[in-house]
């Protein structure tokens, strides 16, 4: 391609792509034609969509309902004290054009949802999801799915992020990692929690490399891999991740064909065994028990990288191979049952009822109750 398909005023803005052999000419005329949609313009947002519109991508959407706060201005540097009050789309659009006249800004003021998400999806080639809630993230990561759009996530917690690619085509999607969210109990948000203002800085950068990179085709996208970011111990580190043969929306059997109710799937599990204290056990009774080192037999039904990151010892037969290695398990000690959040150990547990165990019990909160309210220290994912 020619450089005269550019302006003088764009040689000069993008002289530094153009000298890259990796973009040139030809790859900032990739970057002009690209679509890209941000959905949330907050914390992780805010550094994703400036980098891209200093990028020149061609089209950025962000889908964005929420109003600027004081309480924003820590970490949104989409947003200044004069902005609070304002809607955040409104803002965002004129900062991005102020920034780079020569990108197309499309706002979606609205919130996203099974209704309306499948037709806002479809205008991009590329999702960032910049979300802070797990109803939103499911229904991005289906959506996408369903849709055959790639999603670069990124998400912040305290001092600690993540960042990956999900591109069903090529590897896992956020379900076949986390088939289900954790329970609403132990979920908090960013003002309950807190966030260290420049994490989300780190990983919305991060997350609009490879949007970048998605685009011109270059380098090595995060797609079957995630990034884990500890900003305290300034220490960047990647583990594989796994597609899932069973994953419900990606799988090669899928159950889900179509957008669901997403705060109620996120609400909490519904239980084919009625729940009581005879199905439950909570973290600090294991606690309890462990030290009163009493006969336990403890199976961990996740996926072998997840022990990897965090474990309190156990069998290790994940859920999807539980049928198959029935064998493994020890009948005559309780059988306690955990996994990342409770919801898999609650499947194990009615799938070993169904097998004759009976001295079953389900590990409230999965491992990561034990990391909220037993281990602090422990890590969490």
């Amino acid at each position: 391609m020619s450089q005269q398909s550019f302006t003088p005023e764009e040689m000069e803005r993008y002289s530094r792509h153009f000298v890259l052999p990796e973009v040139g000419v030809d790859g900032q005329l990739k970057l002009r034609e690209g679509k890209v949609l941000i959905v949330g313009a907050g914390g992780l947002g805010s550094p994703v969509a400036l980098y891209l519109a200093a990028a020149g991508i061609g089209r950025i959407g962000i889908a964005e309902f929420d109003t600027v706060t004081s309480s924003n201005l820590q970490r949104q540097i989409l947003y200044t004290a004069n902005d609070v009050g304002k809607r955040k789309s409104a803002v965002a659009r004129e900062r991005l054009e102020s920034l780079n006249p020569h990108v197309e800004v499309r706002m979606h003021d609205t919130r996203l949802t099974s209704t309306n998400a499948l037709d806002i999806i479809r205008e991009y080639d590329i999702i960032a999801d910049c979300t802070d809630n797990f109803p939103t993230r499911y229904l991005i990561n289906d959506a996408c799915v369903l849709t055959r759009r790639i999603n670069v996530y990124g998400s912040v917690f305290r001092f600690e992020g993540q960042v990956s690619v999900f591109d069903a085509s090529l590897g896992p999607c956020y379900r076949c990692i986390y088939p289900a969210p954790p329970p609403p109990e132990l979920v908090q948000d960013c003002s309950q929690a807190g966030v260290l203002g420049v994490l989300p800085g780190i990983v919305g950068a991060l997350q609009a490399n490879e949007v970048v990179k998605l685009i011109l085709a270059k380098g090595e996208p995060l797609v079957g891999r995630m990034v884990f970011v500890d900003a305290l111990a300034a220490s960047v580190q990647e583990m594989t991740v796994a597609k899932d043969k069973h994953c419900p929306v990606c799988g090669e059997s899928p159950a889900i064909t179509s957008l669901i109710d997403y705060e109620e799937f996120c609400s909490g599990p519904t239980s084919a065994v009625e729940k009581s204290d005879n199905h439950e056990m909570s973290v600090q009774e294991l606690k309890r028990r462990r030290d009163a080192r009493s006969p336990i037999f403890l199976l961990d039904v996740r996926e072998p990288y997840e022990y990897a990151i965090c474990n309190i010892g156990g069998h290790l037969i994940p859920l999807s191979q539980l049928e198959s290695r029935l064998s493994e398990i020890e009948h005559a000690q309780e059988i306690i049952v955990y996994c990342h959040h409770g919801i898999r150990s609650e499947a194990a547990c009615t799938i070993l009822r169904k097998h004759g165990f009976h001295n079953v019990r389900n590990l409230s909160g999965g491992i990561d109750g034990w990391a909220h309210l037993v281990d602090p220290k422990m890590p969490r994912y």
